[in-house]
């Protein structure tokens, strides 16, 4: 199989799982109102271990010392920043509305590109970006600014900065990311990352670890840490090394689908006529 193949199927492979995960995780914020910052501590620090004593059966190159600098901040912005944000967001938004706004990373990544990696803009994709960004706006200014535990635009606005800090890792790190085994890479990245977000996390971890944990609650936290978290950071790199960030984050499109099927099946949430506009309009953007 060649190397494209693999990476078309890895990233096809993380967007399911992500796609699955928004609804998951959703109801074990909401239902078992398990603490966001708790879960992702639990999240960071779960795939960290996992990734170390996958690192024992594996040889890999070790990273140089002058890339020290380069593996913090890809787990600040690919790991730190992007989990702590989505988690904490979609407390306090519906899934629907998560996924939605998951869906302009594509259009992140395109401009970031642009930018750093001098990818050209024709008129076709400035358009698409311009029509994207207007649906984006319209389901954020439509949510509750008080927050009913439903949706709010603080946690809307937290899913865009995870979105934002994605599509920064996607392009920045694109090069630094290809260089070693993922194995090597995510062991680091995510054992910095749950250093970073240790102080930020610590009250809540301890509190949510002195509650009762029901069996549900438990296999959806394990989803999160294998499924959403150690699998899919596994298979990233393997879409990056060998896909153009834009077209890598294109794949983020399954998510809404795979997130709004699962969610209206299982509740009730429904179909507004605003995020019906809002989805038009990302989907044109496309």
């Amino acid at each position: 199989m060649k190397d494209i193949t693999k990476a078309h199927i890895a990233i096809l492979i993380v967007n399911i799982i992500f796609g699955l995960n928004i609804p998951i995780a959703k109801k074990a914020l909401g239902v078992f109102d398990f603490d966001p910052l708790a879960l992702s501590f639990l999240r960071i620090s779960g795939a960290a271990i996992i990734f170390w004593i996958a690192s024992l059966f594996i040889k890999t190159k070790r990273i140089e010392k002058k890339h020290i600098l380069t593996l913090i901040l890809a787990a600040l912005f690919g790991i730190s920043i992007n989990q702590i944000s989505f988690i904490v967001g979609l407390k306090t938004t519906s899934p629907i509305d998560a996924s939605l706004i998951i869906t302009l990373t594509p259009i992140i990544t395109m401009l970031i590109s642009a930018l750093y990696l001098k990818e050209p803009i024709t008129t076709k994709k400035f358009i698409g970006v311009f029509i994207g960004f207007i649906g984006a706006i319209l389901l954020i200014l439509s949510s509750n600014s008080l927050g009913n535990g439903s949706r709010s635009f603080l946690g809307n606005a937290l899913v865009f900065t995870s979105s934002f800090s994605y599509a920064l890792y996607l392009v920045f790190f694109k090069k630094f990311i290809s260089t070693y085994h993922p194995i090597e890479i995510m062991k680091w990245m995510f054992l910095i990352s749950s250093i970073i977000i240790l102080p930020f996390t610590f009250n809540s971890v301890q509190g949510a670890m002195s509650g009762e944990f029901p069996l549900e609650l438990i296999l959806r936290i394990g989803y999160v840490i294998i499924g959403a978290t150690f699998t899919t950071y596994l298979l990233i790199p393997i879409g990056q090394k060998n896909l153009r960030p834009t077209t890598l984050s294109m794949y983020n499109y399954l998510q809404p689908i795979i997130a709004a099927v699962v969610t209206v099946f299982f509740t009730s949430e429904v179909f507004g006529y605003q995020k019906i506009i809002s989805t038009i309009l990302v989907f044109m953007g496309v």
